[in-house]
């Protein structure tokens, strides 16, 4: 039996929440070339995410890693932490 490998999308960004319990909200930054102007242009988005065992804090640096939806606004799974946020 073949085993099927899909690529997802994988993101790095920092904590700006974790107030729920077992999800984190990851605020995810790119540059993006204005199309006029030719300037970098910063771009965010938020992204909720699973930390199943509690242990992202505010400013942390994550992976997190597209999943199936596990509720009506997560679709993110937090892989690992990279940094820790210095206190």
């Amino acid at each position: 039996m073949e085993q099927k490998t899909t690529t997802r999308k994988k993101r790095i960004g920092f904590v700006t929440s974790n107030k729920m319990d077992k999800t984190v909200v990851v605020q995810v930054e790119r540059l993006v070339t204005h199309p006029l102007y030719k300037k970098y242009v910063r771009r965010r988005n938020k992204f909720k995410a699973h930390d199943t065992h509690n242990a992202c804090q505010v400013g942390d640096r994550v992976l997190i890693e597209e999943s199936r939806p596990l509720s009506k606004d997560k679709r993110w799974v937090v892989v690992e932490i990279l940094t820790k946020a210095a206190i």
